[in-house]
């Protein structure tokens, strides 16, 4: 395996869980990478991992780490304050030199913003402490689909979709891979920051949000015309929920099904992201190939660095 520079920083909320990113830390050193913690990653201003200029300042420094991998310690919330601010320039150059920024969740905000500003990829993949810092093993799939992303060697991934979902006819779409968390998508909408994409692959998830808040969001990205001019919907986890009685059957499914009525393009459910421990590692901003035939479904993007 080859051994890689990783750098770690803390763009969002502060770090509450600091075992969690030192076992992450001592995980990734185990798979024989080389680990450079920025100075404030355990940084704390209410609740965000430092003020807004030390986070600022925080992803400068990983723009010009040189690292193969610059991965945030966790989500949170505290990018949409930065956008405005952002070294696209030097973000854009530190991809150009090989960098790899991979995040979720808050990361949704520097991944869009980045795309809309520079046209560059980011990765959609774990965060420290939420995936390599977990008290049990580190989900398989997980880390092989990380170290698929560091090698250089991934190409592409597959999940089955629900049995529901199984088509007859095989289809193909190529677009750019776009998206990510929901509720920072939603918030980016009308703003500067959100990508112009059409004839895209969006990709969803979010946590802690009921299935009528979802449902709200996706109101607002079909009203603000973003989801009629996708060929796909590509809807992964949506987690950490609770029902109440006067639901009265109202669920996730309830908000797909109704998503299918207003948007032409197929909506594809299952794909293996989100606040949930197995996840894929996904190219935002590539253009790639959805194939689906049966109930298998593949993103296919080749080699991207």
């Amino acid at each position: 395996m080859t051994k890689k520079r990783i750098y770690l920083f803390s763009p969002s909320s502060a770090v509450r869980n600091k075992p969690a990113i030192r076992r992450g830390i001592a995980r990734l050193k185990a798979l024989g990478h080389e680990v450079e913690l920025d100075p404030d990653v355990f940084a704390a201003h209410m609740r965000f991992a430092g003020d807004d200029a030390t986070r600022l300042a925080a992803v400068k420094r990983a723009a010009a780490s040189g690292a193969d991998i610059a991965i945030i310690t966790r989500g949170g919330y505290g990018l949409t304050r930065l956008l405005p601010e952002l070294p696209y320039k030097a973000i854009a150059k530190a991809i150009d030199r090989g960098t790899q920024f991979v995040g979720l969740s808050d990361f949704t905000a520097f991944q869009n913003a980045v795309l809309a500003e520079t046209g560059r990829v980011t990765w959609s993949g774990p965060a420290v402490g939420e995936d390599f810092g977990v008290e049990a093993e580190p989900d398989e799939i997980m880390q092989a689909c990380f170290e698929d992303l560091v090698s250089g060697q991934g190409e592409g991934t597959g999940w089955q979709l629900p049995a529901a979902e199984r088509t007859d006819k095989p289809l193909q779409q190529q677009g750019v891979l776009w998206g990510g968390n929901l509720a920072i998508l939603a918030a980016l909408a009308g703003t500067p920051w959100m990508p112009k994409v059409k004839g895209g692959i969006l990709f969803l998830e979010d946590v802690h949000e009921h299935p009528y808040r979802v449902e709200r969001m996706l109101t607002q990205l079909l009203y603000a015309g973003v989801l009629q001019q996708q060929k796909a919907i590509l809807l992964g986890h949506f987690t950490n929920w609770m029902p109440v009685p006067h639901d009265k059957g109202f669920k996730m499914k309830t908000v797909v099904d109704w998503l299918r009525t207003q948007v032409k393009a197929p909506v594809l459910t299952g794909l293996p992201f989100g606040h949930v421990p197995t996840k894929v590692c996904l190219p935002v901003g590539a253009k790639l190939t959805l194939a689906v035939e049966g109930r298998d479904a593949f993103l296919l993007w080749g080699h991207r660095h």
